[in-house]
């Protein structure tokens, strides 16, 4: 299976569990692996034959923007699937990081992957 990637998609939103996290905007970052078949597209030469990754940054960007998660653990999970189900996207790998200051400036990151089946 072909991939397609985004990287660094950086958005700014309130997440975190402590006060004062909930009152600050914080940049996440996101970093996406998704599969697609990209032989009609090459074909073609036709956008609408492939995953535009220009939408699909437009839909991550705008819930991110909106939500209000406590655990990027949540985020992460309902950004996968609502791309799953949004674009048809049989598997994506999502990476998700935050800033966080634990002994200095430091970032946590998780990474999960999922599937439409």
């Amino acid at each position: 299976m072909d991939k397609i990637f985004l990287n660094d998609l950086k958005i700014d939103t309130i997440i975190g569990i402590y006060d004062w996290e909930r009152e600050t905007l914080q940049t996440l970052r996101f970093d996406l692996e998704m599969d697609w078949d990209i032989r009609k597209a090459a074909a073609s030469d036709d956008i609408t034959n492939t995953l535009d990754y220009g939408a699909v940054a437009n839909v991550v960007v705008e819930f991110v923007s909106n939500s209000r998660y406590l655990l990027i653990e949540s985020l992460a999970e309902e950004v996968a699937q609502l791309l799953l189900k949004t674009f048809a996207i049989p598997r994506l790998k999502l990476t998700l990081t935050k800033p966080v200051q634990l002994h200095g400036k430091n970032q946590a990151q998780i990474v999960i992957e999922r599937s439409s089946e």
